[in-house]
């Protein structure tokens, strides 16, 4: 394993099965959320989701103890209420779970740009036209809304590009506290996951009101905590558990982009489950996105050969 400051660019076996069990739980996770979201509001939702991947486990778990308590709630505000505050949002006001799954992905080119200026991580040519094909692609989805079975909003579509930038400031976040030196991730995410609880039911609260907030936190059937278990259990432990390890050892430019299979879950998930079709151009947008992917991760092996 390279050292912190030096992270590797070519993934081992192991950490390769890794990035595909993340893929699929998070893949089938937009349309777990549309069914929470369905009787449960996105903030609330959002803070049920957290407080079930952290408060159960605080006293077993110890807190990392290489990382300042800035590092930890820095990164959980960030993602909590930033990334997923945002997506649930955005998925509430019209975004569909396949169109969300592809948009929420762009996150890999912010993060490249970002590591790019505070990280001194520097993108390669090819990554660099893998972000144009990207960015071209994603004008084609934002350019389709309205259009097509699987209707999308603008303002859902704007939601989950900003959700997508606090995605990758926490990408960002996690390559800094691998810098301040080795934890678990298991740990770091249980810890990190305690920031954003109250923030969110202080948010839902305020936005949905008193009274909504007991009347859903009293309706909460089986359905509903299944909902909670899988976002709180399979996708932030053991996902962001992965994901954030992946990280720790290997450049955010080789990690980052490895999200943009999840779509390929998303979409196929979202249409078998929950009936969307999407429209010839969010297609053709979805082309674009996966085609930036591929270039910006294999296009050093193609010119090498």
């Amino acid at each position: 394993m390279s050292s912190a400051s030096s992270p590797a660019t070519v993934m081992s076996r192991a950490d390769w099965i890794s990035a595909i069990i993340v893929i699929v739980i998070w893949g089938l996770n937009f349309v777990v959320m549309k069914w929470g979201l369905a009787t449960l509001s996105p903030l609330l939702l959002c803070a049920l989701r957290f407080a079930a991947a952290s408060l159960p486990l605080l006293l077993f778990v110890k807190p990392p103890a290489n990382l300042s308590w800035g590092i930890l709630a820095g990164y959980g505000l960030v993602q909590g209420v930033g990334q997923f505050g945002l997506l649930f949002t955005g998925m509430k006001l019209g975004m569909p779970a396949g169109m969300a799954s592809v948009v929420l992905q762009t996150q890999a080119f912010i993060t490249m740009l970002l590591a790019a200026v505070f990280l001194h991580e520097k993108p390669q040519r090819w990554q660099w036209i893998g972000l144009l094909i990207a960015i071209s692609g994603l004008v084609l989805i934002g350019a389709a809304h309205g259009d097509g079975a699987a209707d999308m909003t603008l303002l859902g579509f704007v939601l989950t590009v900003g959700a997508a930038a606090m995605w990758a400031i926490s990408n960002l976040l996690t390559r800094v506290a691998a810098r301040q030196g080795s934890y678990e991730p298991a740990s770091f995410i249980v810890w990190t996951s305690v920031f954003p609880t109250i923030p969110l039911l202080l948010l839902s609260w305020w936005m949905d009101g008193s009274e909504a907030v007991v009347t859903q936190l009293q309706s909460i059937g089986w359905r509903e905590l299944g909902v909670i278990a899988y976002l709180a259990f399979l996708s932030t432990l053991l996902g962001y558990g992965l994901w954030t390890r992946l990280l720790q050892r290997y450049a955010a430019s080789t990690v980052a982009p490895l999200s943009l299979l999840v779509p390929v879950i998303g979409l196929l998930s979202a249409m078998l489950l929950l009936g969307e079709v999407p429209s010839g151009l969010q297609w053709l947008g979805t082309l674009g996105v996966l085609l930036g992917m591929m270039v910006n991760q294999f296009g050093g092996r193609w010119r090498r050969r």
